[in-house]
């Protein structure tokens, strides 16, 4: 039987499969990387179908104007959005590529100790970089590509999945926070969320290597710039502070872009200079695709 067979059952009996012993995997932690992003669930992203995966999973069809059976099919996956499918096993995963068959990876290489990025559902950088680690370890050709060996490896030989924490500011404050800086600052909420997203998965105390903190990953030359040019005092080091900040610079590349939502998210990954003097670089377009797909979802 294809493996998508195989997972499509496993996902349909969700309603009854978390009775008694609760029942989950892999891919049940993608769904609920999917559930957060749209604010319908705050619990751990463990793959554990337990009553709080359920009732998300019945918010989430009830919202999309499914029958609320707790049960996942491919109807229910195609509503919620970008992040709900494909399923692991339905394509070669590779840069660039976001979907639960990422946040699925990403689940697996993150409780191996290989990964500790955000449960994104975007396959950037890091999360290659991590695929890499996995096939040197695995004996496997490094090519941070996620094709059947690497799939089948990632499956067979991770270890029991270790609750992630759930973050001091759940994904429901987080919304909300993005939502009111938003509004107040007049960007569009949607636009926000999804940049947000991207850039963290709501987490809000998630620091990158480079030095990028918060929500919305700002580097502390860009919160030197809001500061010093757009306004003129110093921003609070704090989950709200982090967001004015993005806002504020977001706010800030739409106006100098006169509105091009593309172009002002091609200069907040790559630079403002760059665009003016390149347009979007090759690597830059995946993430603004990404970011307008998913602004139609949250």
């Amino acid at each position: 039987m294809r493996v998508r067979g195989v997972l499509g059952v496993a996902l349909a009996i969700w309603a009854t499969a978390w009775v008694g012993a609760a029942r989950g995997g892999p891919q049940q932690a993608g769904v609920q990387v999917a559930l957060r992003a749209l604010g319908l669930y705050t619990g751990p992203i463990d793959g554990i179908v337990g009553p709080q995966t359920v009732a998300a999973v019945q918010a989430a069809q009830g919202r999309f104007n499914l029958s609320p059976t707790g049960a996942i099919d491919a109807r229910t996956r195609r509503a919620l959005g970008p992040l709900g499918r494909p399923l692991l096993g339905d394509r070669t995963v590779r840069r660039g590529d976001f979907g639960l068959d990422v946040s699925v990876v990403q689940y697996l290489l993150d409780r191996q100790g290989l990964y500790r990025g955000a449960l994104d559902g975007y396959l950037g950088g890091r999360t290659e970089a991590a695929v890499r680690r996995f096939q040197r370890r695995a004996g496997l050709a490094v090519d941070g590509i996620v094709g059947p060996r690497t799939r089948a490896a990632l499956l067979g030989k991770g270890r029991p999945a270790a609750r992630r924490a759930v973050v001091s500011a759940t994904t429901a404050d987080v919304r909300a926070r993005l939502d009111a800086w938003a509004a107040q600052l007049g960007v569009s909420a949607h636009l926000v969320r999804a940049l947000a997203w991207m850039e963290s998965g709501f987490q809000p105390g998630l620091r990158s290597e480079a030095g990028a903190r918060g929500v919305l990953q700002t580097l502390p030359s860009t919160r030197r710039f809001v500061e010093d040019v757009l306004v003129g005092h110093p921003v609070a080091a704090s989950v709200d502070g982090d967001i004015e900040v993005g806002v504020l610079y977001l706010r800030h590349l739409l106006g100098q872009f006169e509105g091009d939502t593309s172009l002002a998210l091609g200069a907040w990954y790559q630079g403002e200079a760059a665009v003016r003097q390149y347009g979007l670089y090759k690597v830059t377009k995946p993430f603004v695709a990404d970011v307008l797909a998913l602004e139609g979802r949250m």
